[in-house]
C-alpha cells in the first residue's frame, strides 16, 4: 500500500510566500483576498471567496432587488496582491455591490458581476465605481493597516481611486 496522498489545494490568502509546484501556472487565488465594507466599517473576510463572509452567511440571495426592500448596501472588494522586485503590492481591487437584509435573511447580488470583478482584480484592474467617500476611506484604512509597505508600492490608480 502506497502512502502517497494527493496534495490538497489550499488558499493562502494575502500571503507573502511564493507558490511553486503543484498547480503552478494555473489560476492562482493564493494572493486574492476579500474586504467587506458594511456601512462605515471595512474588514478582511476571506469567507467571501466562497460566498460565506460574515454578512453573507445564512442569507438567501436573489438577482431581483425588489426581493430585498429593506436591504443595506454592502460591498465585497476583491484585492489581489502582486509582486515586483521591490516586493508585494496591491495590484488589483474591484468593488461589487450587494444588498443584505440580515433580519429577513434575504439579499441581492449579481453573481456574474462578482465573478467578473474577481477576475478583473486577478488581472490587476482597479474598479471602485460606486463607493462613497466614507467607503473609500474605510477600504484605504484597511489596506494601509494590513500592510503599509504594500500600499506604498501600489500604483497611482489605486491611490487616486481611494483618495
Amino acid at each position: 500500500m502506497e502512502t502517497n496522498e494527493k496534495k490538497k489545494l489550499a488558499l493562502n490568502v494575502v500571503s507573502s510566500k511564493e507558490h511553486k509546484g503543484f498547480g503552478a501556472g494555473a489560476l492562482d487565488l493564493s494572493n486574492l483576498s476579500s474586504v467587506i465594507i458594511d456601512g462605515d466599517e471595512a474588514y478582511i473576510d476571506l469567507g467571501a471567496i466562497h460566498a460565506k463572509s460574515k454578512v453573507e452567511r445564512g442569507v438567501k440571495f436573489s438577482m431581483n432587488k425588489d426581493d430585498v426592500p429593506n436591504g443595506r448596501k454592502c460591498w465585497i472588494v476583491w484585492v489581489y496582491v502582486g509582486r515586483t522586485e521591490e516586493g508585494p503590492f496591491y495590484s488589483g481591487a474591484t468593488a461589487c455591490e450587494m444588498l443584505v437584509d440580515s433580519e429577513a435573511r434575504r439579499g441581492w447580488k449579481i453573481l456574474a458581476d462578482h465573478v467578473n470583478k474577481m477576475d478583473y482584480a486577478l488581472k490587476g484592474r482597479i474598479i471602485l465605481d460606486g463607493l462613497s467617500e466614507t467607503e473609500k476611506a474605510a477600504l484605504r484604512n484597511v489596506l494601509i493597516g494590513h500592510n503599509a509597505e504594500w500600499w506604498e508600492r501600489s500604483g497611482e490608480a489605486l491611490k487616486q481611486g481611494l483618495a
